[in-house]
């Protein structure tokens, strides 16, 4: 009886392995070609920004001068990830909601 489960524990262990395998080299080349589509962020771009009141329409505004893929408004107390994104730009206000920082990350 041990037997059967050892081989069928066995048996188990490398078809979940197998499942994990890769035998194509397309696999490889996708995150290489999804990677470079990224765009950098230039903060200095946004620099505009710092004084005015946090918008919809600025951050949008702010984004596309700063060819960033993606933005948000940051204010003193949020919660954030400490992922560093190049692609990200980052507007930081203060509680009134004026913007006090721009940054890329």
């Amino acid at each position: 009886m041990p037997l059967k489960f050892a081989t069928l524990g066995a048996l188990m262990a490398a078809a979940l392995l197998a499942g994990c395998s890769t035998s194509s080299s397309e696999s490889a080349k996708d995150p290489v070609a999804a990677e470079s589509s990224h765009t950098r962020c230039d903060a200095a771009a946004a620099q505009f920004t710092i004084g005015k009141k946090a918008s919809p329409e600025l951050l949008e505004q702010a984004r596309t001068r700063a060819g960033a893929q993606n933005a948000r408004f940051l204010k003193p107390d949020d919660m954030i990830t400490l992922e560093y994104r190049s692609d990200r730009l980052n507007l930081n206000t203060d509680n009134n909601l004026l913007i006090t920082r721009v940054n890329c990350g």
